[in-house]
């Protein structure tokens, strides 16, 4: 009978860790963010080797990260962006870029950011301030 006792206790702990760990996963928390649409970073700083991911506005972006020399120490010096889904972009504009470069360099503020295409061709773009037919 003890040890019937036993194994349901220690079934209900399993069961409650197992739950716990399932809502504190940051993969879960991260496409918990992409359907909403809000902004998430996922990253492992201690990993070089490992890209970030990132949702904002129900896009999903991975940056890959490279390990460079600074002054004082070794360092991520670049990092390449990428959307997952070209097609997903639509709507953004030039401010959303510049917020997720704020964000990355945030953590990685040695960093050049790189956005791959066709996100680099939209940021190269010239930003008028006034179009002709504005006059």
């Amino acid at each position: 009978m003890w040890l019937l006792r036993f194994l349901l206790f220690a079934l209900i702990i399993f069961l409650i860790y197992t739950a716990i760990k399932f809502v504190l996963n940051p993969k879960r928390k991260l496409e918990l963010a992409h359907e909403q649409k809000r902004y998430y970073f996922l990253d492992d700083k201690n990993n070089v080797r490992k890209n970030f991911l990132i949702t904002y506005k129900g896009v999903l972006f991975e940056g890959e990260k490279y390990l460079g020399t600074t002054e004082n120490a070794f360092e991520v010096i670049s990092i390449f962006v990428w959307p997952h889904k070209v097609s997903a972009l639509q709507g953004l504009v030039r401010e959303d870029f510049l917020f997720i470069e704020r964000k990355i360099l945030e953590g990685y503020p040695n960093a050049k950011i790189d956005w791959k295409s066709p996100i680099k061709e939209f940021m190269k773009k010239e930003h008028p301030s006034e179009t002709p037919f504005q006059k």
